[in-house]
Formats: structure tokens, sequence, C-alpha cells
């Protein structure tokens, strides 16, 4: 794995109005204003290679993916997008390296896993049709005989990751893409963006009916009622699962 050598790393942080000037000439050909640009952003590289540490890649190999992804960032930035390119760059470098420990095969997915999430998809549709409504988690499990919690991890296995320049819809025929979701807000910095990861890693790291539950309380707005009938438990059980898991949470971040 290699990538272009660079003329060394620079701590000091060029003015907003400099970095536009050296992306315009980079993305016009000017190898020279890239490797300003480069040298500039590559402690942004190394603290987000810091996210992926103790996978069982060299921390240099993890560097070259990121620094991979900051030219693509070079290239791919346009100034209409209204935000510093820091805060563009970083979904760039970490979805790079995302990108590479999924294709090598670091997130594997069983052929059980996949067969249950199959008949998980097939009963739901099939029992949505009998009972004119969404059938509860407990509902799928009583039908397929099997386990709450080996449906929400055979779903969760299944779900594919989302591309930052997904078309998620049009603007008076100009296309949206989900980097434009993820930077639209003006107040966004970069400390926002790496926040941001650390949750969504925090997240993966929970039980799979813990995960479920605070995506449903806190990113679908469910009431503890309302997710108690979905997973078939009590409003208490889900009370005490929210408040071990949040507690959990906060020490995960802590360290994060």
């Amino acid at each position: 794995m290699n990538i272009p050598a660079f003329s060394g790393e620079h701590n000091e942080i060029l003015e907003h109005e400099e970095t536009m000037k050296l992306i315009k000439k980079a993305q016009n050909g000017d190898v020279q204003a890239q490797e300003i640009l480069v040298s500039h952003n590559l402690g942004l590289v190394r603290s987000m290679i810091n996210r992926f540490t103790n996978r069982g890649y060299e921390r240099e190999d993890l560097f070259q993916l990121g620094c991979i992804g900051l030219i693509k960032a070079i290239k791919k930035f346009d100034s209409s997008y209204d935000v510093k390119f820091s805060t563009y760059a970083v979904p760039m470098i970490v979805g790079e390296i995302k990108r590479f420990l999924r294709d090598d095969g670091i997130i594997k997915v069983s052929r059980n896993l996949k067969q249950t999430a199959s008949k998980v998809k097939m009963t739901k549709e099939r029992l949505f049709k009998e009972f004119g409504r969404e059938a509860t988690l407990q509902e799928i499990a009583d039908e397929l005989n099997i386990e709450k919690e080996d449906i929400v991890l055979a779903l969760d296995s299944n779900a594919h990751p989302e591309y930052l320049y997904d078309v998620i819809h049009h603007d008076d025929g100009a296309p949206i893409y989900l980097i434009d979701k993820i930077t639209k807000d003006d107040s966004l910095n970069d400390t926002d963006v790496i926040d941001r990861l650390v949750l969504q890693d925090t997240l993966a790291k929970l039980e799979p009916r813990e995960r479920q539950i605070i995506l449903l309380r806190y990113f679908k707005d469910k009431t503890q009622t309302e997710i108690a009938e979905i997973l078939g438990i009590s409003q208490v059980q889900v009370s005490r699962i929210e408040k071990k898991v949040l507690q959990s949470m906060k020490e995960l971040m802590k360290k994060a």
C-alpha cells in the first residue's frame, strides 16, 4: 500500500482563504498545492486513525489509508458546501479506512445470519398482510421460534453502510447528497463531526438489544412503553436497560 511521498508535516493550520486557493490550484492539477494541503492536514489524519487502532493493522497502513481519504477530499471539495475543509475531510478520511476494513473482511456476516435475516424479512411481510400492521419483534420471534435477540442481530448484520455521496433527494433539479445533510448546519464544526463518529463507534459496541433500545428511544422518539411493546418486555425492564446502557455509554465515550 503506497501513496505519494510528501515534503513533511506542518502543525500550523492554514487560513480558510489560503486553503480555498490551494484547493482550487490542486483541483487544476497543481501537485505542489496538493502537497502543501496534505502536509498541513496530516495531524487530522493522525487523530482519525486513533479510532482504528488494535484491529490487527499497522498504524502506518491506516495512516496511508487516511491520507488517501484526505487526497480524495481535496479533489472532491466544493466551496459551495459552505463548511471548513477539515470538517468535510473528516468523514472522507474515516470512510476510506472503514471501507478498507470492510472490504478486507474485518466484518464478516455468517451464512446463518444471512438466512435468518431473509426469513425475518419474509415473515414480517407475511404478518403485515395478515395483521394489517407491523408485527412486533415478539410476534416474529414466536412465528420463527427463535430468540428476539437473534432477530435483532440478524437484521443489524444485514444492514448496508450508507455511502457519503448517495443521492438523498433533488432540490430544484440539483442532487442532495448524504454528505450535504451531515454538513448542512452552519454551526457544525470539527468537534461536532468527531463527536458523532465517537457516538457511532460507541453504539456499535453495545449488545443488540441495548442498541435497539437506544436507537428507538433517542433516534426514533419512542416512549419506554412503546419500546416495551415492540420488544415484548415490560416497561420497567426497558427503563432499567436504558439507565444501564446510558451509564455504560458515558464510560465508553470517556475512553474514546
